[in-house]
């Protein structure tokens, strides 16, 4: 009996740390939805994450709201986003709004623009091949 409590107490404890955690964790993590998967969904004041690319000419700064169409996979949504957008907000570029989904647009009071690590000037042509999604 001695022998096996030796293992079956750290055991329990790991145990009870990783379920802790795992319970805790959870509770901090946002997703975020594509067009397709809010465009399905029911008017609601709940807060999503709506992730996508910015379609061009579709950009229209107001005073106080920037209007736009956030695009994935050949689906788009209506974005109304209220406040000043981040200096790097522009046509074509991936972001990531939080907000609510009315039914017919997304009213979005939160703006994160999505980069990555690499840094390319602006004569670099952009190459839309290595950006599109593959649908089956």
């Amino acid at each position: 009996m001695r022998r096996y409590a030796r293992f079956l107490v750290p055991a329990v404890v790991v145990i009870g740390v990783l379920g802790f955690l795992m319970v805790n964790l959870s509770s901090s993590l946002v997703y975020y939805n594509t067009p397709a998967e809010v465009q399905v969904r029911e008017a609601s004041d709940a807060n999503l994450r709506l992730a996508g690319r910015v379609v061009p000419g579709s950009v229209v700064e107001q005073e106080s709201t920037v209007a736009f169409r956030v695009q994935d996979c050949g689906t788009s949504v209506n974005v109304i986003h209220t406040g000043v957008p981040p200096q790097l907000f522009q046509e074509g570029i991936m972001v990531v709004v939080g907000g609510q989904w009315n039914g017919e647009s997304f009213e979005s009071d939160e703006l994160f623009v999505k980069h990555d690590e690499q840094y390319r000037s602006d004569s670099e042509d952009y190459n839309e091949a290595d950006h599109t999604c593959t649908e089956s």
